[in-house]
């Protein structure tokens, strides 16, 4: 196996990690988990819902193949950390407990940019 292919499995299983980590919380519909995502103005039924579709989102990345479901898997992954950082910003404003966030979207380029650059 080539360092190509061994660091994006290690960056793709790590950022679905992450995302599993914070979304099986939304799934069992966690008090705290409810409290954060209806504080940014997210409707209690999206909770579950959106900690599902990471989840799924998440499994689909480590599927090899599945190009274009593994395309669509990694554009709702991007729209949900994008918009949650959106969120939080426009109710917050910057903060510097947000300096986690550049690791999921570290770990997130990571896995697309090394599984783009895979051979078909």
């Amino acid at each position: 196996m080539n360092k190509l292919k061994v660091f994006y499995w290690i960056a793709t299983a790590l950022f679905s990690a992450a995302m599993i980590a914070t979304a099986v919380p939304n799934v069992i519909k966690d008090e705290e988990s409810i409290k954060f995502i209806t504080g940014l103005g997210y409707p209690e039924y999206f909770v579950p819902f959106i900690g599902a579709a990471k989840i799924v989102g998440s499994v689909v990345i480590l599927i090899p193949g599945l190009k274009t479901l593994k395309e669509w898997a990694y554009a709702g992954l991007f729209f949900d950390l994008s918009s949650a950082v959106f969120s939080i910003v426009a109710l917050y404003g910057v903060k510097p407990d947000m300096a986690p966030m550049l690791v999921f979207f570290g770990l997130f380029a990571a896995s697309y940019i090394l599984w783009k650059k895979q051979p078909a």
